[in-house]
């Protein structure tokens, strides 16, 4: 039985666990917006799940074939997501014992859980409808969380999302597990009857249950690139893959040999490069997922704090498949003005009604920038099709604001969601207004008059969520740098010396001649209404905290913060010296 005065209560959502005062086990403060957001498409995919087999329903029970009574009747054992609650667990959380129970013990097992499927939902039994066809019921979804640590991010799925199934935590450290199981103990019968912690290598797992998780989540301190592999397939056809990768020096292009290695795609150091890692790991899971025949559909992807998380659904379709290549794209960026162009690696024509693909056309850019005139450095390939759907995003958007109160860290990841909104959806990475003032050495207007240029000639621009300056637009270069030439004739600069790019893009003539009158579409709806769009973090030294196990020493300020470090020193150090002089009386006794 666990001794609860070793523990501390944290309470995120609906969910309270148990935390260890050694660290034993990895709990990151900073990622209630990651929870939040999980939540929240989590809701939303079983919302459109269900209107998506509602609409395929009639055509499943034209094609379904009969089945006696008997079968019918019987529940496929595999399908059913959950089991009953033990007895000692109480609708309300609490259990019978008075330290809410032994909090060591394992909740049920997997024996208890098949035998107690008759008694769950029925979900996935075959039932006949008024016509005599057979058709088949919706399952509620079930997850795997592969890494789950305390278990807080499965007990929030299990209690929180409505209409969810079985809830598998993994975790290959037996602390982690033993911790989570007392989580699950600690809140309550929900918890007992969804949730299940097993002590497991989470690779070797995902590869032994083929296609089997509606949502597979992978949330590592680090890099996630040697679960996907095993995580594509263990996703159900239509299923949602959660990824987040917090290694973003690596991504970034800190180490582009290391990005490599681990993702295939080499990144570029651009004011984009936080999108540019967003790309390289969809590009990523997509190769992956081609390997069996299977692709990618992104529904959201965000850049928040200290890493990117995606959310891809998965199908299997080998025609579909060779789409592939015209998702992808090498990015080439200029070493001088930072102009960067795609070049796409696939392309198709149509030919008596059939299609062919082809290798793309290239080269997109000349040996030399034909702007400034220096080299290109090449990155890439990375993902260059949509990276949000937009109708997900609005789906998204008014249930969180629906349930408000449900989301601890609603008003960051409401202010997400509504940039996210406003992005340009086919417009890969993004411009960088004080880096092109830079270049020219020039005073910049404001992202106002400069969206106003860009609109009245005749193009589209919008922020991004990536970067409070950051701009999307679809107006090529050359139209980028016109509107900047005609900005300096009106704000002349210094003379700077001839080998400078911005020397050199400034000494030609601008062929567009730049209207800087303000436009109507200049401000998003959110800017005119001035709704928050880019919140300050809620506290100092907020991001990934200690790895679990780690001794907690002088060098994490920038991690925790002076206070919490001198209080865990100085907790230690009274602990030292009560230690000592317990030694220092029992020699004094014996003696």
């Amino acid at each position: 039985m666990a001794d609860l005065s070793e523990f501390k209560i944290v309470k995120e959502g609906e969910a309270e666990i148990l935390m260890h005062k050694q660290n034993e086990v990895f709990y990151n403060k900073a990622q209630v917006n990651n929870r939040d957001m999980s939540i929240a498409v989590l809701r939303t995919f079983i919302s459109k799940r269900k209107e998506e087999h509602e609409a395929n329903s009639p055509k499943k029970a034209k094609r379904a074939p009969k089945v006696s009574e008997s079968d019918a009747s019987e529940p496929a054992k595999e399908d059913v997501p959950h089991a009953s609650p033990p007895e000692d667990c109480r609708d309300n959380g609490e259990c019978e014992d008075g330290n809410r129970m032994a909090l060591d013990e394992p909740c049920n097992t997997a024996e208890e859980q098949v035998k107690s499927s008759e008694e769950c939902n029925g979900a996935g039994e075959s039932m006949s409808n008024a016509d005599g066809k057979v058709q088949r019921e919706l399952k509620p979804p079930r997850v795997l969380e592969a890494l789950s640590a305390s278990g807080l991010r499965a007990l929030r799925y299990a209690r929180e999302v409505e209409g969810i199934g079985q809830v598998v935590a993994l975790d290959n450290d037996q602390a982690s597990v033993d911790a989570c199981r007392r989580n699950i103990k600690f809140n309550g019968s929900v918890a007992c009857s969804k949730v299940e912690s097993h002590l497991a290598d989470a690779r070797v797992y995902m590869l032994t249950h083929p296609k089997e998780f509606d949502v597979v989540d992978l949330d590592p301190y680090g890099s996630p690139s040697v679960f996907l592999d095993s995580a594509v397939q263990s996703v159900a056809d239509g299923g949602m893959l959660m990824c987040t990768a917090t290694d973003m020096a690596v991504l970034c292009g800190g180490n582009g040999e290391v990005c490599y290695s681990k993702y295939g795609s080499y990144p570029l150091r651009g004011k984009y490069c936080h999108e540019m890692a967003l790309r390289i790991l969809l590009a990523s899971i997509e190769s992956h997922a081609n390997r069996y025949k299977r692709y990618i559909v992104p529904v959201l992807s965000v850049q928040i704090d200290f890493y990117v998380r995606v959310f891809v659904r998965i199908y299997t379709s080998a025609s579909a498949m060779k789409n592939t290549p015209l998702k992808l794209s090498y990015v080439y960026q200029c070493t001088g003005c930072d102009s960067f162009h795609l070049q796409p690696i696939g392309r198709t024509i149509a030919k008596n009604n059939s299609v062919r693909y082809l290798p793309g056309y290239g080269p997109v850019v000349p040996q030399e920038c034909t702007y400034c005139g220096k080299k290109f450095n090449m990155g890439g390939p990375i993902w260059s099709a949509p990276i949000h759907d937009q109708e997900w995003v609005t789906s998204m958007l008014a249930d969180v604001k629906s349930m408000k109160s449900s989301y601890p860290a609603y008003d960051r990841i409401s202010a997400l969601l509504t940039t996210i909104s406003e992005e340009l959806p086919d417009v890969p990475l993004f411009l960088s207004l004080h880096n092109l003032c830079a270049t020219l050495k020039c005073t910049s207007p404001s992202a106002v008059i400069f969206r106003s240029a860009v609109i009245n000639a005749g193009y589209r621009i919008s922020g991004t969520h990536v970067n409070p300056l950051g701009l999307k637009s679809d107006a090529p270069m050359d139209v980028i740098w016109d509107i900047m030439r005609c900005w300096v004739k009106n704000h002349p600069v210094k003379a700077q010396p001839a080998d400078q790019a911005g020397t050199v893009i400034l000494a030609k003539e601008p062929v567009l001649q730049a209207n800087f009158a303000r436009a109507v579409a200049s401000l998003s709806k959110a800017q005119a209404k001035k709704v928050a769009r880019f919140l300050p973090n809620p506290e100092k030294h907020w991001g990934p905290k200690v790895r679990a196990g780690r001794q907690i020493t002088s060098k994490h300020v920038s991690l925790l913060g002076e206070a919490a470090i001198n209080g865990v020193l100085n907790q230690e150090d009274n602990e030292e010296s009560k230690t000592k002089k317990q030694k220092v009386e029992g020699n004094n006794i014996t003696t």
